[in-house]
């Protein structure tokens, strides 16, 4: 189900056809360097993951597939990610390598931050990143997110950044 377009890309859900390229975006160890997540064992692994997404049931927004609208390729993730131990709403992006530079991540991002404040009615956002993440915090900082404190997270140096309606 697409849920947003933009000049360059559209957004998606997750579907069961998704599941190779998934695994192998979280295979690659430059991609996931700074997540904290482990990347997926199999492409079995990763389509288990995408049947048990719950995120679109449960709160009606989620991480969304992104898609290059000039050849229909999947070439990254982006979206809102509700943490309930901490009551927060975190905005995250993730893309093949071969498309880092060309301000996808800047351009997906944007558009959740429109649909979160203008579509879901949500109020606020965070955006984390390790503080080696030069590229991510950048991206957080062109979508007009403010640094709001450091974190340690795995014994890593992180920031947060926030951004209101």
């Amino acid at each position: 189900m697409t849920i947003l377009k933009t000049k360059r890309l559209t957004l998606r859900e997750f579907e069961l056809s998704d599941a190779n390229s998934l695994y192998e975006l979280n295979s690659d160890p430059e991609v996931i360097k700074y997540t904290g997540d482990p990347p997926f064992k199999n492409k079995v692994e990763a389509k288990e993951f995408i049947l048990n997404y719950n995120h679109y049931k449960k709160y009606g927004f989620g991480r969304w597939v992104v898609i290059l609208n000039s050849t229909n390729e999947f070439i990254g993730w982006s979206g809102i990610k509700f943490t309930e131990e901490k009551d927060e709403l975190d905005l995250g992006f993730r893309f093949f390598r071969k498309y880092w530079g060309n301000s996808y991540a800047s351009e997906s991002a944007a558009a959740c931050v429109d649909y979160a404040f203008n579509t879901l009615n949500i109020n606020k956002l965070y955006g984390r990143a390790m503080k080696e993440n030069k590229a991510s915090i950048s991206v957080l900082e062109k979508i007009g997110m403010k640094y709001s404190h450091d974190f340690i997270f795995d014994n890593t140096d992180g920031v947060i950044y926030c951004i209101k309606k």
